[in-house]
Order: C-alpha cells, then structure tokens, then sequence
C-alpha cells in the first residue's frame, strides 16, 4: 500500500466531501500520521472509512466523523480541552496541534495506556491521558474551553456542561440509532446553554454514560 496516496484519497474522498473545509484541519491530517494509531492487526484499515474496534466494546470512529467533529469545535490555541474517550490518541493529537493543553480521559487501562505512547511517539507533549469514567468529565482540571466527547450518548449529563467556561463548547454525537446528531452546547451565561444541531451521522457508545429506560408505560 503507498500509504501517502491512501491518506490523500482519505482526505480527498472521505472528509473533504463531508464538509471538512478548514485548511487548518485538512493540512493536520496530512501532517499527524493516523495509521500509527492504529493496532497492528488493523493497520490495513487504517484510511479506510469505517469505525475500527478496538475491544471492550471501545473503537475509533471513522476518519470523516473525527476529522468533523474537530473542525466544528473552532479551537484556538489559547483553549484548554477535555477529550472524553481518548482510544488510542489519534483525536487527541489532533485536538493538540489545534489547543494549548487537552487531557484526555480513557476508561479502558490498556487504551489508556496506548494513547500515553502513541502520543509520547508523535512528539505530542501538551496533551495528557487519565484513566477516568469520563461520565464525570474532570471538575479538577476546570473549567475547558472546549470538551469533545469522541463516540455517542443518549444524553449529555449535566455534570460535563458545567464543566464548560462561560463561552465554553461541548460537542457529542448524541441520540439512538439509527437517529443520531452531531449536537453542539455552548454557555452562554452562568446555568444556560444554546444547544445546535450540526449533522446527522452514528456513532459506537462511549462506556459508562446513562441510558434512558426504553420503557414507558
């Protein structure tokens, strides 16, 4: 495989035509190399427009709905961010090359453990990997800037909206299959939050957020 023509055709057929038009974004996935964080057994699918399982019911999502989903945060180098489901720390790459800092939270150890030396090998030095029920975002370390959560909820706990500066985003994929949206919180005063849909697309579960009983009688 030549692997510069296949992550030009990942670029160019995958995520440009999923509305990834910052050259800021399209020049960082040029420049931070995916496939080495990706396991070995799955290097083959490393440009490949689907979600990669990772086990323990964790995987990484597609490269269109990454790549989107850091775009649509609009993160400036001043920002301060959380990343809920680090995996093995490709996003989080990402997101520092965008931010000052980003601390990602991972509840798997061994991901956890991935993501600390996929990003020590990349030469990332301003985002930090916890191994934390990201559920509860990371009150200690607030408030963000910015906090992406990198897979779907059914909803987002209040608890991580609080977590957000005044002028703070959250970005989830949030809803059931086969409806999902890619849903946009921003505060905008102490207590309120704007909310805006930005597309629609599905997403694996991230672990360890509530699901709303399917039941009503």
């Amino acid at each position: 495989m030549n692997v510069e023509q296949a992550r030009f055709n990942m670029i160019e057929q995958q995520i440009r035509p999923w509305d990834v038009l910052d050259t800021s974004v399209l020049e960082l996935l040029s420049a931070v190399r995916r496939e080495d964080f990706i396991p070995a057994e799955h290097q083959a699918q490393a440009f490949m427009d689907l979600e990669i399982p990772l086990g323990g019911g964790r995987t990484l999502l597609a490269p269109r709905v990454e790549a989107r989903l850091v775009q649509d945060l609009h993160l400036s180098k001043q920002d301060t961010v959380l990343l809920v489901g680090a995996a093995t720390g490709y996003v989080a790459a990402l997101l520092a090359h965008k931010a000052q800092r980003v601390i990602a939270l991972e509840s798997q150890a061994d991901l956890a453990s991935a993501a600390r030396a996929n990003l020590r090998k990349a030469g990332v030095s301003n985002a930090e990997v916890v191994q934390a029920d990201g559920s509860q975002g990371l009150a200690a370390q607030g408030p963000f800037d910015a906090i992406l959560l990198a897979g779907s909820v059914a909803q987002v706990p209040q608890a991580l909206l609080d977590q957000l500066k005044a002028g703070g985003r959250l970005l989830a994929v949030v809803g059931d299959e086969p409806v999902m949206q890619a849903t946009l919180f921003t505060r905008v005063a102490d207590g309120q939050f704007s909310r805006q849909e930005l597309f629609d697309t599905v997403a694996a579960r991230l672990p360890g957020f509530p699901e709303p009983s399917k039941f009503h009688f």
